[in-house]
């Protein structure tokens, strides 16, 4: 009793705390074999598991189990290769990757973990059990340490540190500012010290991060699979790499999912989604895909869900009407949902084929959501996946060119229900990882060339690998709504999901004022997926707006079409790199309060956004990263980084800055993403004699190949620009080619450099000499143009291969 009373007193003396509930675990003995180390305790045996360098998944079973309860769900990849190898000495155990190392104290038994020469983190209690609820308790090692994650939530600040939040995901109707449980919840915590922990266990779960201050970072749930997964790097951008490359790396997205999807609840019959689309057509604004919600299937919100087939009485030649869209360069979409009303025609057949989740008895378990009485489709069976899965394909070949599944927390899921695999309680957060992936997977195989489109409402850890584009849900139409999705959409990024965004000028309530509505399809253009969606109280469309507001959010159409190569760079750069699309400030200046802000944010690394989240304003405040200089993409002012500026503001535009040195290829408007030649591009150059050197890039392929660049059917055009000390300036181009359908022989690119400031005096292409021309030229391939309105050169190029350089002289 003494002794335990001594080794209780050290450990508090350490600043480390046990569970009240729980002895003090004892390491019996422990086995390293094939990278992966084992551990015999008292109380049952931990698995520690390398996964590279920077991965280690640490699964606890106990004395009675020999596998854990359920499968990883976050985990994307298998093991390794990783040269692990396990030190001893009398005291410890040390797992060493080269990267992140677990340090295994013997007496007391404790587990730590190290990135490089940096403690990160490391276990208080580590496994515990108590109330029926069992999980993990973590020391903080900072007390400045900063924590981001849970998934999809609005809490009004970036920091989640003094959080007490539930991990069920649900869904908050008609949210605005706050909504601390939503519809996309991840048991998962990012960290400020470059680390990811991610709780591996789909159950109705809590994460405390540090509440009441003690510096206790806790994950416990009613059941499932108990495991950790800790990812470490020493950047943002690695780190977003890491957790790519061990859950599960995005697939791009097929390029016309960068376009303007229409969408409301909902387009009622066919004559109105014809109407729709010819109105965008006949109002100049483009458009790449209809949407379709539950009107499709029938003709009333309650009695049809579950008939998973064409109303023919509102829609009397869907296929046609898909032919008739396609051929303007439009595809459909269509809604789905897990959920088979008693009174659907499938009623019958689901229960006798063993699709839906049950009772104790075994018998389709009914209750009831907002449609009417109901059971649900059970994803975690095989035959409930088959039979699901025949309603797509049988549509895709019809015709369908993306899906939406609505409703798929799910959003009424009893905890007693049972799966194939387990309670309803124990799966529930993994549901829409299931049913996203069940999808991916049926396209894969139905259509190997093709990359699918997802538009899903809930997942888990690691769902991006099945191709996931999330959105966040039923918001409101008011300002805290809008504020809310920057929050929103970064948290999703940091935690490995890119494509999260918002039903642009909000879902519900109130028809917005004007002013709120283009702010938000202003803010819109520069968010991954560019969707107007809403209910019926108010049309939702641009094309039915009042003409000023058609105006503004036609040339914020316009310009998120012209942005076209540079966001389809960025897609690239995620499928490869795990870099989300939009990005905190942090990732350029990683002082301690940029990682705070949530009112402006990186797209991509060129362009810095600050959206207007309030009314009526006339100025806006701009906090611009330190380490660049900064140039305002309206009228070309420059800024030093490293402060906050002011800028005034008018309807007509927001905030948006480019960062010197940035390369930004873009395009002519078009009608649609079908219509993009890339032929022919300019590529905006932004100069600063403060940049000595930079390097940018533009990916293309075929815009549908899945995989494109693993099969070598693409072409990386890659910029850099050097200064020498002469006061010249340099813009080298060269590339990676390969082949790939429709790609041209010769590109021709405009370079267009800004802020030289003056007039140079000479221009070279590849040594020859070339003249500088004022004003609009005849012949621009053989001259450059100086345009002394806008203080811009432009300089014409071809490319079919070959290495190529500008070099500008000195101002005249």
């Amino acid at each position: 009793m003494k002794q335990s009373l001594r080794i209780s007193l050290l450990l508090l003396g350490l600043g480390w705390t046990l569970c009240a509930a729980e002895p003090t675990r004892e390491l019996l003995n422990h086995t390293f074999t094939d990278g992966v180390l084992r551990l015999e305790l008292s109380d049952g045996t931990m698995r520690l598991t390398p996964y590279s360098a920077n991965a280690i998944e640490a699964v606890f079973m106990r004395k009675d189990e020999t596998a854990p309860s359920q499968p990883s769900y976050a985990i994307g990849r298998k093991p390794g290769p990783v040269d692990a190898k396990l030190t001893e000495s009398a005291d410890e155990l040390r797992l060493e990757t080269g990267g992140l190392d677990a340090v295994i104290r013997r007496q007391p038994f404790q587990i730590s973990y190290r990135y490089k020469d940096r403690d990160l983190i490391g276990e208080e209690a580590g496994f515990f059990e108590h109330d029926g609820k069992s999980g993990f308790r973590f020391r903080l090692l900072s007390g400045d340490e900063k924590l981001f994650g849970g998934g999809s939530r609005a809490l009004g600040k970036m920091n989640r540190r003094g959080e007490h939040l539930e991990l069920y995901s649900s869904a908050p109707y008609g949210y605005g500012g706050e909504a601390r449980s939503m519809y996309y919840s991840m048991p998962a915590v990012v960290s400020s010290e470059k680390y990811m922990l991610v709780f591996d266990n789909s159950a109705r779960g809590w994460l405390d991060a540090d509440s009441k201050g003690d510096g206790i970072l806790q994950f416990e749930a009613v059941g499932g699979r108990m495991a950790y997964l800790l990812i470490a790097s020493d950047s943002w951008a690695r780190l977003s790499a890491k957790i790519a490359d061990t859950t599960g790396t995005q697939p791009m997205l097929p390029r016309w999912a960068l376009g303007h999807l229409s969408s409301r609840f909902g387009y009622r019959n066919q004559r109105e989604v014809e109407k729709i689309a010819e109105g965008f057509t006949r109002e100049k604004m483009p458009l790449d895909a209809m949407i379709l919600d539950l009107y499709w299937f029938g003709p009333e919100l309650q009695g049809y869900m579950g008939n998973l087939d064409w109303d023919r009485k509102a829609f009397p030649n869907p296929e046609a009407m898909m032919q008739k869209l396609s051929q303007r360069g439009v595809k459909t979409i269509l809604i789905t949902e897990p959920f088979i009303l008693t009174a659907s025609k499938n009623w019958k057949e689901a229960g006798e084929k063993k699709v839906l989740a049950t009772d104790a008895d075994g018998k389709p378990m009914v209750f009831d959501i907002f449609f009417g009485p109901a059971g649900i489709i059970d994803v975690f069976a095989p035959a409930g996946r088959d039979w699901f899965w025949e309603y797509y394909r049988k549509h895709t070949e019809s015709g369908v060119a993306g899906w939406w599944g609505d409703l798929g927390e799910p959003e009424t899921h009893p905890d007693d229900i049972l799966h194939a695999t387990g309670r309803g309680e124990d799966l529930h957060n993994a549901y829409g990882h299931e049913w996203t992936r069940l999808i991916f997977e049926g396209l894969r195989e139905l259509q190997p060339d093709k990359r699918p489109f997802l538009l899903m409402r809930s997942g888990f850890v690691g769902t991006q690998r099945y191709g996931i584009v999330p959105w966040s849900g039923d918001v409101s139409r008011n300002w805290g709504g809008l504020k809310s999705q920057i929050e929103i959409t970064l948290q999703m990024g940091l935690q490995g999901v890119p494509y999260m965004h918002s039903d642009l000028g909000g879902f519900t309530g109130k028809p917005p004022d004007p002013e709120l509505y283009v702010r938000w399809l202003q803010f819109g253009t520069f968010q991954p997926i560019y969707r107007p969606h809403g209910n019926e109280d108010a049309p939702v469309e641009p094309s039915l707006q009042d003409k000023k507001t058609k105006d503004i959010v036609r040339r914020y159409l316009d310009l998120r079409y012209r942005l076209l190569p540079y966001n389809y760079t960025l897609m690239f750069e995620n499928s490869t790199t795990g870099i989300p699309l939009m990005r905190p400030l942090a990732f350029l200046d990683d002082r301690p309060e940029m990682a705070d802000r949530m009112d402006a944010y990186l797209w991509g690394d060129a362009f810095l956004v600050a959206p207007i989240l309030e009314n009526k304003a006339a100025e806006r405040e701009v906090p611009l990263p330190e380490g660049s200089v900064w140039f305002d993409y309206w009228n070309g002012d420059r800024h030093e980084g490293g402060q906050t500026i002011t800028t005034p503001v008018t309807v007509q535009d927001i905030p948006v800055f480019v960062k010197a040195g940035s390369f930004i290829p873009m395009i002519d408007p078009i009608p649609t993403t079908a219509k993009y030649d890339p032929k022919s591009l300019q590529v905006h150059f932004y100069a600063d004699p403060s940049v000595k050197e930079s390097t940018g890039s533009l990916y293309d392929d075929d815009g549908e190949t899945f995989d494109a660049h693993g099969k070598k059917k693409y072409e990386l055009l890659q910029f850099r620009s050097l200064r020498p000390d002469d006061g010249t300036l340099e813009l080298h181009l060269d590339g990676e080619r390969h082949t790939y359908d429709g790609m041209p022989e010769n590109r021709t690119i405009r370079y267009v450099i800004h802020a030289l400031g003056a007039k140079p005096q000479s221009v070279s292409v590849d040594g020859r000499p070339i003249p500088v021309t004022d004003g609009p030229s005849k012949n621009p391939a053989a001259s450059a143009v100086w345009n002394k309105n806008d203080r811009t050169l432009s300089v014409t190029i071809d490319w079919s291969g070959t290495p190529r350089t500008v070099k500008i002289g000195r101002p005249a």
